[in-house]
């Protein structure tokens, strides 16, 4: 079976590895965005899934778009039986999606046909829910429309952010897809059409979603911080300066003293949780921060070196 596999970051490679394990798979190429300058240097750097594929001895395609029919007769001569998508970054257009016999199939963390588009693992913690799961689906030309091959449901933990959810459900896809790629190349299944009716759809995270409002309730802030980890993060400003909220909880009503309103910063007798900022319900508790140019410190440290903090208001 010949495999061209489409992906991008570090998450996906397990994806990657397992494919190349199977004795019956031929990874023909992986295909990734093109290198990208980063860092004060602003040096090119390779994706995770180029890095990985290169150490494998796999071709690397990183075309910047999929609009030239170049592409396509590129894509073609390689003689996929399948591709396998990850976490790719790009909507595949039907010249490509209809060049292997079997199809394109895409490992989407949801189960779809809830949580569509680009933020399915920030929104499943936004919206507080208890589990979610990953989705191994047919690609069409539509945003995750396409029919289901197989689902698996994985628990939310409670306090898990993005970046661990996301490694755990991407564990999980890559085993999806070993179970169901060899049935579904032999025509032992079959795709199940959505139920648009049930569909929701996720937005792309802003690096202002991260912005603490303190009109929210305390456990919404604490849902922010867990869903915007690693990026954007929970963020507000204080003297001015940019203050990350790396570590947050959030207490209840019982907890918030009186006399005080939205954004007021307040004292807790919690050792490990010494800093509170009072919200329209509860008060979110401060364990990690960072003021911008300072590294991260405990909220005792950032305490001794700013006892001012107490009694401010963001």
């Amino acid at each position: 079976m010949r495999v061209i596999f489409m992906g991008t970051p570090t998450y996906v490679v397990p994806a990657l590895d397992s494919l190349a394990a199977v004795p019956d798979v031929e990874v023909v190429a992986a295909y990734t965005p093109p290198d990208r300058p980063r860092g004060r240097g602003r040096s090119a750097q390779m994706p995770p899934v180029k890095e990985r594929a290169l150490a494998m001895g796999l071709p690397v395609y990183q075309p910047p778009s999929f609009r030239s029919e170049k592409v396509w007769e590129e894509l073609a001569r390689l003689r996929p039986d399948v591709i396998v998508v990850a976490a790719y970054g790009r909507l595949l257009p039907g010249p490509v999606l209809n060049t292997p016999p079997h199809g394109c199939l895409n490992i989407h963390p949801s189960l779809l046909p809830r949580h569509r588009g680009p933020s399915p693992i920030v929104s499943a913690i936004l919206d507080g829910e208890a589990s979610t799961g990953v989705t191994l689906m047919l690609l069409d030309e539509g945003m995750d429309t396409g029919p289901i091959i197989a689902q698996r449901p994985f628990p939310i933990a409670p306090g898990s952010d993005a970046e661990t959810l996301t490694i755990s459900l991407f564990r999980q896809g890559a085993d999806l897809l070993l179970d169901n790629l060899s049935p579904w190349v032999n025509g032992e299944l079959t795709a199940l059409p959505q139920d648009g009716a049930l569909a929701t759809v996720t937005s792309l995270v802003q690096r202002e979603d991260g912005q603490a409002d303190w009109q929210e309730s305390a456990e919404m802030l604490e849902r922010r911080c867990r869903a915007y980890t690693p990026w954007p993060g929970l963020f507000t400003h204080w003297e001015g300066q940019l203050l990350k909220l790396l570590d947050v909880q959030a207490m209840g009503a019982g907890d918030m003293p009186t006399g005080h309103v939205a954004g007021d910063v307040v004292s807790l007798s919690s050792d490990d949780t010494p800093i509170g900022v009072c919200a329209a319900a509860g008060v979110l508790g401060l364990r990690r921060l960072q003021l911008e140019g300072r590294r991260p410190v405990n909220a005792a440290e950032f305490l001794r070196g700013y006892p001012q903090f107490i009694g401010s208001r963001l």
